[in-house]
Formats: structure tokens, C-alpha cells, sequence
């Protein structure tokens, strides 16, 4: 296993791990990459400011992480963006601030509500609620675009009332499809993100079916990352990897670094 680039620590919100721990815990599983992405949700509805790194305290802990472990192990200094259409401002002053490497923009909040709460699901079906969510990704994509990845662009199937039970691509194929010709165009990759196995959907997110049509569609960018929150959750079933690409048409995977990709063979995964 190579690279792990979705990882938070204590510096976010939903994570009690200190980065040291989750570094020593990748060099037992023998990543040789690292890349932190820690949340940065401005104007999250359910808890203010929760969500919010401390992004001066992040970088000084990663520069003296960075520092320490140099001979063992590369680390990059990433971000997790929570994308709303009304923070592109906002979103464009903070990345200008900081020299991040890597920069994922994600979905968290769709009109205000967070589809990991069951309220965003309350008055509409199932596939209402899904298809609103995926039209929001279009929203934030035709006012933002800076990230270098869009992360798990089908989020919310890991908290709808039956998960992935009746969800497929061809389900939403217009809309995802849009989705994967706007990334693309705008430049901006995909993230591979392995939680969706640890949530029990048997898939990525996003699904195979996906990352095929994103390849058909001529897109190459491709990061890889396991969304861990905890140091048992990094590289989490990645030995799938290598075969899933293989399986989805792609012969190379994606690694960012000072926010330039570089391109590595998946047999190097």
C-alpha cells in the first residue's frame, strides 16, 4: 500500500486521534505517503464552528510531524473544504492564506441541512433527496471550482434511510453524469474514497460503476483516500484497490503535491 490521501486527526471535529498516532499507524501498515485532509466547514448549520480547523495550531503541529518523521515517511499538509455555493469567497481568500498541497472540496451541507441527519431527509423520498444532492455538487461546481479533487461524490448513500439498497449510477445517470463532464472540463479530479466499505455498502464511494463512466468520459485524475478518522480506519481495504482500478479502466492513480498532480502506476499501489 502507497498513499492515503483522506485522513483526519484531532484538529477535526468529528476525530479525537492526535496526528502522531495516526503517522505511526501508517508507517505500521507501510504507507510511504500521507496527506492530512482536516475539515474546514465554515457555516455549518447543526454546531457552529465545529467543524472548523484551527488551520495556524494544524500547520505548526504538521510542520514539527513533517520534520520529525522526514526519513520515514512523506507527509503533505491537505484540506477538507465543506463546499456550500455562498463560501466561494471565503473558500478562495483561506486557500490563498496557506500553502496547502492538497485540497479536497466536498458536500457536507445541501441547503442548509447535513445529509448525515435524518432531517434532510424528512418530506421527500429517498431518490428526491438524492438527486437534490448531487444537483447541489452542479451548484457549488458553477461557482467554485479551486479544489483539487471533489470527494466522495456520493456522500449521501451512506446515510439515506436504505443506504445503497436501491441506489445505482444508472439511477442518476444524467445528473452524475453532468457531474463527472463539469469536473473534468473545470480540470478538477475525483477522489476514491474507501469509507464506503466501512459503512457497510459493499462499494466506494464513489461506486465502480462511477469510476467507469469517469474514465469513459476521459477523466484521469484520481486520487485515493480512506476518509479515517482513527488510526484503524487508515488505509482501509485498500488491498481492493489495485484490482478496482485495474477493473475501471485506469492504469494510473493521482498524488498531489504543492497542488500539482503527479501521475503513478496503479501496480505501484
Amino acid at each position: 500500500m502507497a498513499v492515503d490521501f483522506h485522513i483526519h486527526s484531532s484538529f477535526s471535529g468529528d476525530s479525537d486521534a492526535p496526528m502522531e498516532q495516526m503517522i505511526q499507524e501508517g508507517l505500521k501498515k507501510g504507507l510511504r505517503t500521507m496527506c492530512f485532509t482536516e475539515h474546514m466547514d465554515m457555516d455549518y448549520p447543526e454546531e457552529p464552528g465545529v467543524f472548523e480547523v484551527d488551520t495556524r495550531s494544524y500547520h505548526e503541529k504538521f510542520l514539527q510531524m513533517k520534520e520529525k518523521y522526514q526519513d520515514q515517511i512523506e507527509l503533505l499538509f491537505g484540506i477538507e473544504l465543506g463546499l456550500q455555493p455562498h463560501l466561494a469567497g471565503r473558500h478562495r481568500k483561506y486557500l490563498s492564506e496557506w500553502p496547502f498541497d492538497f485540497v479536497i472540496g466536498s458536500s457536507h451541507v445541501v441547503h442548509g441541512k447535513d445529509p448525515y441527519f435524518p432531517a434532510f431527509y424528512e418530506g421527500k423520498t429517498e431518490s428526491q433527496a438524492y438527486l437534490e444532492y448531487f444537483e447541489s455538487i452542479l451548484e457549488n461546481l458553477a461557482v467554485f471550482d479551486e479544489m483539487d479533487v471533489y470527494g466522495h461524490i456520493d456522500y449521501v448513500v451512506r446515510y439515506g434511510p436504505n443506504k445503497n439498497q436501491h441506489y445505482t449510477y444508472e439511477a442518476y445517470r444524467e445528473v452524475l453524469d453532468e457531474i463527472l463532464k463539469t469536473l473534468i472540463r473545470k480540470d478538477v479530479g475525483l477522489e476514491l474514497n474507501t469509507a464506503g466499505y466501512k459503512y457497510g455498502l459493499g462499494h466506494p464511494n464513489p461506486t465502480e460503476a462511477i469510476l467507469k463512466r469517469y474514465m469513459e468520459l476521459g477523466g484521469e485524475i484520481l486520487t485515493i483516500g480512506c476518509d479515517g478518522h482513527a488510526p484503524e480506519q487508515l488505509a482501509w481495504d485498500f488491498e481492493k484497490i489495485p484490482a478496482l482500478l485495474k477493473e475501471c479502466g485506469f492504469r494510473y492513480y493521482t498524488v498531489f503535491e504543492e497542488r500539482m498532480p503527479v501521475f503513478y502506476p496503479v501496480e505501484t499501489f
